[in-house]
This record gives structure tokens, C-alpha cells and sequence, in this order.
């Protein structure tokens, strides 16, 4: 089993949203590293809940991979913000996950808290 990190912006989608629906897909991803590592999420990952851009920033509650990585169809659709006329459905390029909200956090964590935990020692992104 993994963990990852995922972070949204709080003016999108929060932690609270994720436990008043339960399972989400987490589309809109347009990083190429970022996409390939949900590829290699597998059902029932840990994911640390991260705010960015938010006062304070931080991990604000944990989730799980839900569903594995899928063809991201947000791509396909002409208008939409995430669209990308290179991705098509027989060759797509962008992928999403679905993820479960697990638990939400007394108070934020921040990266500073998280560089001191052993276990994450090892996640790339701290």
C-alpha cells in the first residue's frame, strides 16, 4: 500500500466537500508526473488531503484511492475547461482517479509537521 499527497485549492473543493459526498473523481489533472503517478495508485492507497493556497495550507484529513486510474473524459469534452483536442478516447492522454473520504483533521497539518513523520520519510513530495 501507498500514500499520496493531493492537494486542491480550497476555493475548488475542500475536505468537507469530500465528506459530504462521500467518493469523488479527482479530474483536471494536466501535469504529466502528477499523471502518471495516479496511474500507479492502486484501490485502497492512503491519500493525505492537501489545501493549498489556503491559510493556513496543509493536510486537512485523509481519503483512499477508490477507484484506479481511468481515461479522464473531462478531455474529450470541446468547451470545457479541461479539454485537450491531443486526447481522444482510443488514445487518451489524461487520467483520473476516484477517491473516498476516510476522515477529516482536528486542525491542519502542515508540510513542516509532516517532514517529521518517519512512515512519510519517503514520499517524493516531502
Amino acid at each position: 500500500m501507498n500514500h499520496w499527497l493531493m492537494k486542491c485549492e480550497p476555493a475548488a473543493y475542500t475536505i468537507d466537500d469530500l465528506e459530504r459526498d462521500g467518493v469523488t473523481s479527482w479530474e483536471g489533472v494536466r501535469n504529466f508526473q502528477a499523471r502518471n503517478f495516479m496511474r500507479a495508485m492502486r484501490a485502497g492507497d492512503g491519500v493525505l488531503f492537501y489545501a493549498s493556497n489556503a491559510d493556513p495550507s496543509g493536510v486537512t484529513g485523509l481519503a483512499e484511492v477508490a477507484r484506479e486510474a481511468y481515461p479522464d473524459s473531462f478531455s474529450w469534452k470541446k468547451g470545457h475547461k479541461y479539454f485537450d483536442p491531443k486526447s481522444t478516447p482510443e488514445k487518451p492522454i489524461w487520467f483520473m482517479v476516484d477517491i473516498r473520504f476516510v476522515r477529516k483533521f482536528p486542525r491542519t497539518i502542515s508540510i513542516d509537521e509532516l517532514r517529521q513523520v518517519k512512515a512519510l520519510e519517503k514520499m517524493v513530495i516531502l
